[in-house]
């Protein structure tokens, strides 16, 4: 019976929590830190930017990346003559997003002194929800990562930070790829970033990477590309973020229309105002797609 009554009260010993039963007092006044997470936006890049990373991603873009874009996209490059004005001062590369695949063809086809000294902007809840994601988007594409659901000036300082650095920023206003291959509405990040850094913007204007890999795809196939590159853009003494970025949104456009028509008549429908809207027509999800489609065939003069 005593032997029966103590292995009772050992069971019981052992189901009782651990010592100490609550928390400690904090006596106030004192700051106690903030468990800080190591993914999504506490996530740290530092170490990507560091030399043996550096090294290590730039033979990913050039080994791996490039044979892979050459293959699948094939891009048509233009308008590179029109960076021939800046130095080898950071600027920051802003770009409509319709693909996955818009990055990997942007990382090669950036052309130096920027290509090797670029971060991404990348969205936070997507690139970064891991560890695994994490280290993957710093390494193999020089991600930072930024919150798209509601702007945080922590990300933006830290951005600001990099290009005080002497590096380039690729980003996306549109906060995330497209639907149906229209544009949507630019956030004013892009335009505040240079504001604060005093740093030019290049529109650039991609096309075709949703045919090549289409949202929900796990796989790209072969499709044409091209990536035209605008002017570059400063931000005019006394101007508002929100009046700049409405340039920026305004300049990819003009780009996409030149790149399904030609130089001459995209500028003077840009100077009338009157260039097509990337958002594209309201109607139906399908019929919006299929106008898409239509409308990024470029007209070409005959003969070939």
């Amino acid at each position: 019976m005593q032997l029966a009554k103590l292995k009772r009260q050992a069971r019981h010993l052992k189901l009782r929590p651990a010592f100490p039963w609550r928390r400690p007092h904090i006596p106030r006044g004192v700051e106690v830190p903030a468990h800080l997470l190591s993914t999504g936006t506490n996530f740290d890049t530092a170490w990507a930017r560091r030399w043996p990373s550096r090294l290590t991603r730039a033979l990913v873009v050039e080994a791996g990346w490039r044979p892979i874009v050459s293959y699948y996209a094939n891009p048509q490059i233009s308008g590179l003559d029109r960076l021939h004005q800046l130095g080898d001062e950071p600027v920051i590369f802003v770009a409509n997003h319709r693909s996955h695949a818009d990055t990997p063809i942007l990382l090669t086809s950036i052309p130096e002194p920027w290509r090797h000294k670029l971060v991404v902007g990348a969205a936070a809840d997507y690139f970064f929800r891991n560890k695994a994601a994490g280290v993957a988007s710093a390494l193999g594409i020089g991600a930072i990562p930024i919150e798209r659901m509601q702007p945080e000036r922590r990300s933006a300082d830290y951005a600001a930070e990099l290009v005080g650095q002497g590096w380039s920023l690729l980003l996306y206003p549109e906060g995330g790829r497209s639907e149906d291959g229209w544009g949507s509405p630019f956030r004013a990040g892009a335009a505040y970033l240079a504001n604060k850094c005093q740093v030019p913007v290049v529109p650039i204007f991609v096309a075709g990477t949703r045919s090549l890999l289409r949202r929900g795809r796990k796989w790209p196939q072969q499709s044409p590309t091209a990536v035209v590159f605008g002017d570059p853009l400063s931000i005019a003494p006394g101007e508002r973020s929100r009046n700049f970025n409405d340039r920026i949104e305004q300049a990819v456009g003009a780009l996409s229309d030149e790149f399904t028509t030609d130089w001459w008549q995209a500028r003077k429908r840009f100077h009338a105002k009157q260039t097509p809207t990337m958002a594209g027509p309201q109607a139906s999800s399908w019929l919006r797609s299929w106008k898409h489609e239509r409308a990024l065939r470029p007209v070409r003069d005959w003969p070939l």
